[in-house]
C-alpha cells in the first residue's frame, strides 16, 4: 500500500454516498494532496504544480468526487489566487517597473491586443456574435501566473524579462477586465456615459492611493508595532485583503488590487528579513497550493467525449490562446534583443488561465452571452495551459543565468561569513539581529548572538544567567524565523569587552556588530569606554551602529567615505557592504565621496556600476553631509583615525549624531595594521 492511497481508504463508500462532508477528512485530503502529489510529479520531471492541479481533477466533482467544491474550496482558492498575486507584487520593485516602464508596457499592450485580435478573429469564425466573440478574446488576453513560484525558485525573479513579464501581466489583466466590464454592460444595455465616468477617474485615484497611502501608514505602523511579529504579519495580511476588496468595490477584479498591494508594501519589507520569510512561506505552501487544487476541481476532462462539438470549441481556443501569447513574447524578444530561453519564460508565465479567466466566462455564460460548449472549451484551455504554463517556465528557466550568481556569495561572503553580535539590551537587539541576518543569509553564513556576564570578582547573580539565556533564546528564535544558522554564545570573562573580542577569534569571526548610543563621555575619550576597546582590540570588521528607528523604514541609504581615512581596498569594501544594505532594504544608494578642497577623488578611475550615483564633497563635510541627510535615511561612514581626548570613532559620525537624532548611522572600523 502506498502512502497517496492512503487518503482514498475511506472513500470506497463516497461514491455512493457523495462527497465527504466531514471537516476534518476533507482537510487531511487536502494536506495530503499538497505533501503527496508534487513529489510524485517532480520524479517525472515534471514541476510540482501541475501534480496539484491534476489531483485537484481526480478529487473533484469531475473525476473520483470525494471532495466538492463547495464555499470553504472557493474561499480557500480565492484567497489563494490572491496570495499569489501578492507574492509577485512583493518580488516586483517598483524601481525595477521604472527602469523596465517601456518593455512592461509594450509587452502589456502586445499580451492583450495579439490575443483580442486573434481571438476575436478566431471566435466569429465559429459563428459566434461580435460581444461574444470579443468577450471571449478578452479570456485569451488576460493570465495568472500560476508558474511564478518557479520563477522565484530559480532565482530569476528579479531578473529583466520577469520584471517586464510581471509589469504586462497587470497591464493585461486590467486591460481585459475593463473588456469584460463594457462587454456585458453593452450586453445588458446599460454602456452609459456615467459609467466611464465613474470608472476612468476611480481606477486612477485607486492605483495612485494604493502605491503612494499604502507606504505611508505601513511605515507608521512598522515604526510603532514593530517590535510585535504578529501584528506585523497581520498587517500586511489585512493590507492585502482591504485593497482587494476596494477594487472589487469599484468594478475591478480583486487580483489586481493584490498585485498593487503587494508592489506598494514590498519597500517596507527587507527580502530576507523574518517577516518576508513567513509571508512566502506560509503563502507558497498553503494558500497557493489551496488555489491551484481548486483550479484542478473545475475541470471536466469527460466533457469532450460527452460534446464531441466541444473538441472543435476548445482546439481553436487552446490554439488561438497559445499562438497569440507566444507570438506577443516573440516578437517583444525580438525587439528588445531578449534571447530565445527569456522569450519561452515569458511565454510559459503569460500562457497559464485560471481563475479569472473561468471568472469571466462565467459571468458571460449567467447573461447568457455564451453557451455551454463554451464554458466546457474554456475549461478545456485552463487545463491545457495550467499543465503547459509551468513546464515551460521550468524548462527554459533552469537554463538563464540566476539574478544572483553563485560567484557573488564568494565575493560577499567577508561580511556575512561569521558576524557576533553582543546583545543585551531587548529593546535595541533587535535591529543589530536584522542587520546582521541580512548579511548572514546574502553570505550564506552563520551568525553568532554572543552575551557576556562578567564576573568582576564576585559572585554571579542567577538572575544574570536568567537574562543571559532569555536574551539568546530570543536572538535565536529571530535567526530560526530568517532560517539562518545561528550559534548562540553564552560566555562568563573577567570584562564584556574581552569576552566578546576573545569569543570573535575563538569562533572565527568575520565581522562584529555593536549598537551605540550616538556619543561618547570625556571618560570615554581619555580611558576608552567598552565600545572603543572593542574597536581597538578587534582583528576583524567592526559596525558600529546606532538605530533610533526599525531599520526595515529605511527609504535611502548613504555612504560618505572620507578618501583620506581609508585605502582602495576599504572603499570597495565599504561599498559593497552599502550595495548589500541598500539592497535588501530595497533602498536607494548614493555615496558621497569626501576629498581635500581643491583637490580630486583619488579614485575617480575605479570602475564602479554607472547606475551608482557618486556625488564629491569639498569643505567642511560635516555639515555638507548633514544637509542632505532626511529622516529615515541610513548614513554609513568610515572611521577616522583617533587622537588622544577625541571620540575613537572620530568626531564627524557623534557630531552628525547630534544633529540629526532620527537618522540611523553605520560607522565602519577597519582593523588597523600595526607599523613595523
Amino acid at each position: 500500500m502506498t502512502l497517496c492511497s492512503l487518503p482514498l481508504l475511506p472513500y470506497s463508500l463516497a461514491q455512493l454516498s457523495g462527497p465527504i462532508t466531514d471537516p476534518v477528512q476533507i482537510f487531511l485530503i487536502i494536506i495530503a494532496i499538497m505533501l503527496v502529489a508534487p513529489l510524485i510529479v517532480e520524479r517525472l520531471n515534471m514541476p510540482g504544480l501541475i501534480g496539484l492541479i491534476i489531483a485537484g481533477v481526480i478529487v473533484g466533482p469531475y473525476g473520483l468526487n470525494i471532495l466538492e467544491r463547495d464555499a470553504t474550496i472557493e474561499l480557500l482558492g480565492t484567497v489563494g489566487l490572491l496570495f499569489l498575486m501578492f507574492l509577485g507584487g512583493l518580488e516586483t520593485s517598483l524601481e525595477d517597473l521604472k527602469g523596465n516602464a517601456k518593455q512592461a508596457v509594450t509587452f502589456g499592450l502586445a499580451t492583450f491586443a495579439l490575443p483580442m485580435l486573434l481571438g476575436t478573429a478566431a471566435m466569429l469564425m465559429l459563428g459566434y456574435d461580435l460581444l461574444a466573440a470579443i468577450l471571449v478574446a478578452s479570456c485569451f488576453a488576460s493570465h495568472t501566473l500560476v508558474a511564478l513560484p518557479i520563477v522565484s525558485r530559480l532565482g530569476i525573479m528579479r531578473s529583466r524579462l520577469v520584471t517586464v513579464t510581471l509589469g504586462g501581466t497587470l497591464i493585461t489583466n486590467v486591460l481585459a477586465l475593463l473588456v469584460l466590464a463594457i462587454v456585458v454592460r453593452a450586453a445588458e444595455g446599460e454602456l452609459t456615459l456615467g459609467f466611464w465616468l465613474f470608472l476612468i477617474p476611480a481606477l486612477t485615484i485607486y492605483t495612485i492611493a494604493t502605491l503612494v497611502g499604502v507606504p505611508i501608514i505601513g511605515r507608521w505602523f512598522f515604526q510603532k508595532f514593530g517590535h510585535d511579529e504578529g501584528a506585523e504579519f497581520i498587517f500586511v495580511l489585512t493590507t492585502l485583503f482591504v485593497v482587494s476588496s476596494i477594487a472589487g468595490m469599484i468594478q475591478i477584479e480583486p487580483i489586481v488590487g493584490a498585485f498593487l498591494a503587494g508592489i506598494a508594501i514590498t519597500q517596507l519589507i527587507p527580502a530576507l528579513s523574518p517577516l518576508m520569510n513567513r509571508i512566502q512561506f506560509i503563502g507558497n505552501t498553503l494558500f497557493v497550493p489551496f488555489f491551484l487544487i481548486s483550479v484542478g476541481m473545475l475541470v471536466d476532462p469527460l466533457v469532450l467525449i460527452r460534446e464531441p462539438q466541444s473538441i472543435l470549441v476548445a482546439v481553436v481556443m487552446i490554439g488561438a490562446e497559445l499562438i497569440s501569447k507566444y507570438s506577443a513574447a516573440w516578437g517583444i524578444g525580438r525587439w528588445f534583443h531578449i534571447p530565445h530561453n527569456g522569450v519561452m519564460v515569458m511565454f510559459g508565465l503569460s500562457v497559464a488561465q485560471a481563475a479569472s479567466t473561468l471568472a469571466a466566462i462565467t459571468v458571460a455564460f449567467n447573461i447568457d452571452l455564451v453557451d455551454e460548449l463554451t464554458v466546457n472549451g474554456t475549461i478545456a484551455m485552463i487545463l491545457m495551459s495550467c499543465i503547459l504554463s509551468p513546464w515551460i517556465t521550468a524548462r527554459w528557466g533552469s537554463r538563464l543565468q540566476p539574478q544572483e550568481p553563485q560567484e557573488s556569495v564568494s565575493e560577499n561572503a567577508q561580511w556575512g561569513k561569521r558576524v557576533l553580535v553582543p546583545v543585551a539590551n531587548p529593546n535595541t537587539e533587535n535591529n543589530l539581529l536584522q542587520l546582521a541576518l541580512m548579511l548572514v543569509k546574502r553570505g550564506q553564513g552563520t551568525l553568532l548572538p554572543i552575551h557576556v556576564v562578567s564576573d568582576a570578582g564576585e559572585a554571579i547573580a542567577p538572575a544574570s544567567m536568567t537574562q543571559q539565556s532569555q536574551l539568546l533564546a530570543a536572538a535565536e528564535q529571530i535567526a530560526h524565523a530568517a532560517v539562518a544558522q545561528v550559534e548562540a554564545i553564552g560566555r562568563v570573562d573577567d570584562s564584556i569587552d574581552k569576552g566578546i573580542i576573545r569569543a570573535a577569534m575563538e569562533r572565527h569571526a568575520s565581522l562584529i556588530i555593536c549598537g551605540w548610543k550616538g556619543y561618547s563621555t570625556y571618560r570615554d575619550n581619555f580611558f576608552g569606554g567598552m565600545l572603543d576597546k572593542i574597536v581597538r582590540a578587534a582583528n576583524v570588521p567592526v559596525l558600529v551602529t546606532r538605530f533610533p528607528v526599525p531599520i526595515k523604514n529605511t527609504r535611502r541609504v548613504i555612504l560618505a567615505v572620507d578618501e583620506s581615512e581609508t585605502t582602495k581596498e576599504e572603499f570597495l569594501q565599504t561599498i559593497t557592504l552599502a550595495q548589500q544594505i541598500s539592497g535588501e532594504l530595497k533602498a536607494n544608494l548614493q555615496v558621497l565621496q569626501l576629498v581635500q578642497s581643491g583637490g580630486q577623488s583619488r579614485y575617480r578611475d575605479l570602475d564602479l556600476d554607472p547606475d551608482l550615483r557618486v556625488d564629491t564633497i569639498q569643505g567642511n563635510s560635516i555639515a555638507k553631509v548633514t544637509r542632505q541627510l532626511e529622516p529615515e535615511d541610513l548614513l554609513l561612514l568610515t572611521a577616522s583615525s583617533h587622537r588622544m581626548g577625541e571620540p575613537l570613532l572620530g568626531r564627524a559620525p557623534e557630531a552628525i549624531a547630534r544633529r540629526c537624532p532620527e537618522v540611523s548611522i553605520i560607522v565602519v572600523h577597519y582593523p588597523r595594521q600595526p607599523k613595523s
